[in-house]
């Protein structure tokens, strides 16, 4: 076991926000979004749950596992699309979320980890997405499973992860790289992986939509993923097999961590505006703001809470998902 202690804020970090303006403009000719004036409408306060978890490293993305009643929690520790090795994966024990516990930790145990991103779990398998990788781990011994190239196929900063109702795992590429000096480009291509059965195809691309792709979530109840950019104001919905995706609704845009409620409302973070918010029936409301550089979340479903990691701060917060 071993505890995180927080680095320092590597110039990538300050300047991600700053090159991303300028990359958005380059890139398709789009200006940073604005939040939509009428569905951006605040809902009532609702505060976090103290106290925050510290000592990470870098936190990108937060899954839940209810199996397990834990939150695993992955850490990029250094630039994100830099191939050093020492990334790791923690474990926090979600009734009482102290000292992160490692699971995966690279350069360790014959372990390859680079700047693990956003996770998905099915049974005991952790799925995780790592720059042009996906690696596979054992949840509960972190052993190695499988380590799937996509590099050959083009990706270049493989960003979230979720699986469909028939076990096939889905990938976004958001399609950008951090010199660095923490300049931001967008050498790669905006698309959706799938891997089925060990093997790796290309189940979207070149949706006038899917710009960036970030946050991606299955929504069982609707047999389709939904799915949030951080290169443009709309979150989507798309089925696989299909060519094109639908707009649900708009807001501020930059968006990063997505998920799906039990009763159908989304959860979705936004750097843009530094801010947690609730999609309902095509309306985006900030639900907590004052969240710089919110990542990709994870929702409890046992306390109805959610986890936001505070990619520059290095620190997990906790917020009550209202009624």
């Amino acid at each position: 076991m071993s505890r995180l202690l927080p680095s320092r804020v590597a110039p990538w970090r300050r300047l991600a926000l700053v090159s991303l303006g300028s990359l958005v403009a380059a890139c398709g000719g789009e200006k940073a979004p604005a939040a939509d004036s009428t569905a951006a409408v605040p809902a009532p306060a609702v505060e976090a749950l103290p106290p925050a978890t510290e000592g990470f490293k870098v936190p990108e993305s937060v899954r839940y596992d209810a199996a397990l009643d834990a939150y695993f929690v992955s850490n990029i520790d250094g630039n994100p699309n830099q191939k050093d090795n020492n990334g790791a994966i923690v474990r926090l024990d979600a009734a009482n979320p102290g000292t992160p516990v490692d699971v995966v930790r690279g350069g360790q145990n014959g372990v390859t980890l680079n700047a693990p991103k956003g996770m998905a779990i099915a049974g005991d398998t952790l799925w995780v997405a790592d720059i042009d990788v996906v690696r596979a781990f054992d949840k509960n011994t972190g052993a190695v499973i499988a380590t799937i190239d996509l590099a050959p196929m083009g990706a270049t900063f493989l960003n979230d992860v979720a699986i469909a109702s028939d076990g096939t795992v889905y990938i976004t590429d958001t399609g950008i790289a951090f010199s660095a000096t923490g300049e931001l480009s967008h050498p790669g291509k905006d698309r959706i992986f799938a891997i089925a059965g060990g093997k790796p195809s290309i189940a979207l691309e070149s949706d006038s939509l899917l710009t960036r792709p970030n946050g991606i979530a299955w929504d069982a109840a609707n047999a389709r993923f939904v799915l949030a950019s951080f290169g443009g104001p709309a979150i989507i919905a798309w089925k696989p097999g299909e060519t094109t995706t639908t707009q649900l609704a708009t807001g501020p845009g930059q968006y990063d961590g997505l998920e799906v409620l039990g009763d159908g409302r989304l959860l979705v973070t936004s750097w843009a505006d530094s801010s947690l918010n609730v999609v309902a029936n095509g309306a985006l409301t900030r639900l907590k703001g004052d969240m710089e550089a919110p990542a990709d979340i994870g929702v409890d479903s046992k306390r109805q809470r959610v986890a936001v990691p505070r990619f520059n701060a290095g620190r997990v917060e906790y917020v009550a998902i209202p009624k």
